[in-house]
């Protein structure tokens, strides 16, 4: 069992190398050995894990898929709380706070927008993508839409969320809650019906209550 426990935590630690080398330096630039070196371990423990670079890239995005689903599965309050509108706020706060402080997630992004041949796994920005159009189409279920396209929000949502998530990379502000925040503030008046704007909280409800 402790054998056992050992591979796990090397693993663990090879991925969160892999993760943190990826975002800094580029997936073409980064070597092997500088993955394990700062993991750690040996080379010959690396490819007792991971055949090739491509291998441990495609467990980097696999692990940030993980993470990304857990930021994703909240369930929504009452529509007289806001709903699934409130959730998609709440969420695109949690994403970006994420990829503020979590470079496993961060590395997944990066990976998906990378050169051909960064590992195989799921597009975290086509997942992002899909998750705020069936938020938007539940809310708009809910009635707490006001007369706006659907797909009009979906494209603003994420096209502003993967823009500061570009952004981020250069300049830790633009994932920061204040922007966030003022981005839901002039987006929700235009957007949410005016039933809905009274029980929605644009910083988050996680900061409402902290």
């Amino acid at each position: 069992m402790a054998k056992q426990e050992r591979a796990v935590r090397t693993r663990n630690a090879l991925i969160e190398s892999a993760a943190e080398l990826f975002t800094r330096d580029g997936f073409e630039v980064v070597s092997l050995s500088t993955i394990s070196a700062r993991a750690g371990v040996s080379n010959g423990a690396l490819h007792f894990h991971f055949a090739s670079k491509a291998a441990l890239a495609t467990a980097v995005r696999d692990a940030a898929a993980q993470h990304f689903t857990r930021i994703t599965s909240a369930d929504p309050p009452s529509p007289r709380y806001g709903g699934s509108l409130q959730t998609l706020i709440d969420t695109s706060h949690a994403l970006l706070q994420g990829l503020s402080r979590d470079v496993i997630l961060r590395a997944g992004f990066d990976l998906g927008d990378n050169a051909e041949g960064a590992g195989e796994g799921e597009d975290l920005f086509e997942r992002w993508s899909a998750w705020v159009e069936d938020a938007v189409a539940r809310s708009a279920r809910e009635g707490l839409l006001a007369d706006v396209a659907p797909r009009d929000l979906v494209t603003t949502v994420v096209g502003a969320t993967v823009g500061f998530a570009a952004l981020g990379g250069h300049d830790v502000h633009w994932l920061s809650r204040t922007t966030l925040t003022r981005f839901w503030s002039l987006l929700l008046p235009r957007v949410a019906s005016p039933q809905a704007q009274r029980g929605l909280v644009a910083a988050g409800r996680w900061a409402e209550a902290s």
